[in-house]
């Protein structure tokens, strides 16, 4: 009985992770990219890194979130719209039930209180350092989860952490504002009285926190990590997240007003409790929707094995000669170069293997990257003056340092003639053979492909 469970299970296996795509029909690509990213997403929950992040931004909030309140409320009460906080605080927190809204209330108070003016340089430095590193924390996770390893640059961070902590509130409260005013107007009130209007404002009404909770979410998707993400991804994304969060507000309310035990175990700590819980939760389902974005994205990502990879040394170097075939038959042709993310999706490699090799072959100066948004990449010489020898031996080196290399590892006579030996092999057998050797495909093919759009 267990030999033919392993037996199916094996047979399972195989048929999810084994098929090669351009051989399926598009429908069968379609369904088994979505048994993988179903597979994978229960992987990264179980066994990666997402609910680590997640506790680091429970943590984070905490500490941030009254500062961040009274900020907000500090910009805001310069406009006239500060009591708008109120309640919108209250829609976040109201799965809490009434626990939600003593929460508000409490938090409302400590900002009240909180009198910015009277802080000083340094205390107000803290204060703005404590908001900044919330939203440094979820840019960080989000990168993490999209395996960027390049940064923006310290002067773009901090516009764009300016821009969210001045201008995102004057924004969001303006436009609450402005649809609050059209929708009491006499005009409005009027047609809001008429059929079918008034059937579809309450559809709307129903439907329309979802949509709010998609837009939110697919911004955050398409604008927080230092990657060029495409709206569909973002977008369905941001569709699966934002039912889940709102479905979860949901549940998470029946479950505070049909449980009593947590009061009669941490008394009056229930409420930090479960306002932990619902940060988790929370935190949880955007970071998931970040993942999905990057999947949907990134299908090439999806594999059977946790974490990234490890490429042999024999795919390293096919790797390597495939980016350099790519390149230099595009730069031969005339066509568009290449960029790190078109390589990967060509190749069906994950992106940091691509990283991997393009750094190597460029900090080496077999390639040099062009001053396009986002980067791209040319042959740095003549193709005939770059031997295939050459790029096969930095890839070998790629990854060495002062610390871990064949210098540092001690080997008997025998061992370093045999090295000799197997490196004048290698050279005579590569003796001649260039870069341009490898535009040899035809146009549409292999190496002269085009590059997906």
């Amino acid at each position: 009985m267990e030999r033919e469970t392993g037996h199916w299970l094996k047979r399972i296996d195989r048929a999810i992770w084994t098929p090669r795509h351009a051989l399926l029909p598009l429908w069968k690509v379609g369904a088994l990219r979505t048994v993988r990213l179903f597979i994978v997403l229960i992987r990264d929950l179980v066994e990666g890194n997402l609910t680590l992040w997640t506790m680091s931004l429970v943590y984070t909030t905490l500490l941030s979130m009254v500062p961040l309140l009274a900020l907000s409320f500090s910009v805001l009460k310069a406009f006239g719209v500060h009591n708008q906080v109120e309640p919108l605080l209250q829609n976040l927190l109201a799965p809490l039930g009434e626990q939600g809204q003593e929460i508000t209330v409490r938090l409302i108070g400590f900002i009240a209180q909180m009198n910015v003016g009277v802080l000083g340089s340094a205390g107000l430095a803290l204060l703005i350092y404590t908001v900044v590193s919330l939203i440094q924390k979820i840019e960080e996770s989000f990168n993490a989860i999209w395996h960027v390893t390049h940064l923006r640059s310290l002067g773009d961070r901090v516009s764009r952490y300016l821009s969210v902590l001045l201008a995102g509130p004057i924004l969001v409260f303006s436009a609450l504002g402005i649809t609050a005013m059209a929708l009491n107007s006499e005009v409005a009130r009027y047609v809001l009285a008429l059929e079918p209007f008034s059937t579809f404002i309450l559809v709307a009404g129903r439907v329309m926190p979802y949509v709010l909770v998609i837009g939110a979410f697919t911004f955050l998707y398409m604008f927080v990590p230092n990657a060029r993400v495409r709206f569909a991804p973002a977008l369905a994304a941001g569709t699966i997240g934002g039912i889940l969060w709102q479905s979860a507000g949901w549940a998470f309310a029946l479950f505070v007003s049909s449980s009593t035990q947590y009061a009669a175990i941490y008394s009056s700590f229930a409420i930090l409790v479960l306002f932990l819980i619902w940060l988790y939760v929370s935190w949880l389902i955007l970071l998931l929707g970040a993942e999905i974005s990057f999947y949907l994205q990134h299908p090439e990502y999806l594999y059977a094995l946790p974490g990234e990879p490890r490429l042999s040394n024999r795919m390293r170097e096919r790797l390597a000669l495939a980016i350099a075939g790519l390149v230099a038959s595009h730069f031969v042709h005339g066509r568009p170069p290449w960029t790190p993310q078109q390589l990967a999706q060509q190749l069906g490699i994950p992106m940091h293997a691509v990283d991997v090799a393009v750094d190597a072959l460029a900090g080496s100066g077999l390639l040099v990257q062009t001053g396009a948004d986002p980067p791209a990449y040319v042959p740095a010489r003549d193709l005939d003056q770059l031997s295939i020898a050459e790029l096969l031996a930095i890839v070998r080196k790629a990854g060495e340092d002062k610390f871990l290399n064949p210098d540092a590892l001690p080997v008997s006579p025998p061992i370093t003639d045999l090295e000799a030996r197997i490196e004048a092999a290698v050279a005579a057998a590569l003796d001649g053979a260039s870069v341009r050797d490898l535009v040899a495909a035809e146009p549409g093919r292999a190496a002269g492909a085009s590059p997906p759009g």
